[in-house]
């Protein structure tokens, strides 16, 4: 398989603490690679490191091949385009001429092409208009068309889907899976959102503490993914209570619900609950889902409001 991008052994240490922890990573060329963590998992500095923003205390990185502490790494780095943290924006500037000053930057001998970048990424007709004046959404846009402007073929996307509302979140969704589809871009996107990654990722990759816990295929993990029963109940305490006699693996996801990885009598599991004042409101089967395999991965869990964002 060939790889746009690894990463061997890599360490980032801010006085005592350890952003990366020794990160190794493998994105496939022409993969949607989905870099899933936490906030503070090393993701951003992950990112910032391979744009040439920071350095490496420790291990080394590839990007086309090419090591990341060579001369060749800046001809390289040419070949990618990358929006880190939030879109570097000339806000007083329109949407136009921030595309022209990054072909400036770029070296490009003319502006030919803007217009089809705007219209790209579903920005038609405000060439004209300030950045200042867009919204958060049509900000991320004009960033990931000013990431475009050199024509890459990897693109890298920290958190692109942050703070967007929903329609906006469509929007940047589609416009990834049309620049994978149409122009066979790979495209790292970081993101700790996993009902978004789920609908685009074919790869990931799971990081915490600075770690790389495990790089999987989309197809790899639906294989994985365990089956489970949903259960809602009135006590989730009492269902696990019962559920350790039963000596069955679960995961409590509230106060009224759990997810149960085992195959437990139905008519036992309700009249053992029932002894324990426990009503079962609702029981319904189904798979694994991202959320619910990251957090088997790290050992955590989530807290109610992260769980009802489907964040993590």
């Amino acid at each position: 398989m060939e790889y746009i991008l690894t990463a061997n052994a890599l360490y980032k240490q801010y006085g005592h603490y350890k952003v990366l922890n020794g990160f190794d990573l493998n994105v496939p060329r022409g993969a949607i690679y989905g870099l899933v963590g936490k906030n503070g998992a090393g993701k951003t500095t992950f990112i910032r490191i391979i744009c040439g923003l920071q350095k490496p205390d420790a291990g080394d990185f590839t990007l086309y091949g090419t090591k990341g502490g060579s001369r060749e790494i800046i001809q390289a780095r040419r070949r990618m385009g990358a929006v880190v943290e939030t879109p570097s924006l000339y806000l007083d500037m329109s949407a136009e001429d921030n595309l022209k000053m990054q072909y400036r930057i770029l070296g490009m001998p003319t502006f030919e092409g803007i217009e089809e970048l705007l219209l790209l990424v579903g920005l038609p007709g405000v060439g004209k208009k300030k950045a200042g004046h867009f919204s958060l959404g049509m900000r991320q846009r004009l960033g990931i068309a000013v990431a475009l402007a050199g024509n890459p073929d990897f693109l890298m996307l920290d958190e692109p889907t942050n703070g967007l509302d929903p329609q906006g979140i469509v929007e940047i969704r589609e416009l990834i899976l049309r620049l994978s589809r149409d122009r066979q871009i790979t495209v790292l996107l970081s993101s700790h959102i996993l009902n978004e990654l789920e609908k685009l990722a074919t790869h990931y990759g799971f990081i915490d503490g600075g770690r790389m816990l495990k790089e999987v295929s989309a197809k790899e993990l639906e294989k994985s993914c365990r089956k489970c029963i949903r259960i809602s109940v009135t006590d989730t305490a009492a269902l696990a209570c019962v559920l350790d006699e039963f000596g069955a693996q679960y995961q409590v996801l509230s106060e009224k619900e759990a997810d149960i990885y085992a195959q437990v009598n139905a008519s036992e599991l309700i009249l053992a609950l029932s002894k324990k004042g426990c009503n079962v409101q609702s029981m319904q089967e189904r798979d694994e889902s991202l959320e619910s395999y990251y957090i088997s991965l790290v050992g955590g869990r989530m807290d109610a409001h992260n769980k009802g964002m489907g964040e993590i």
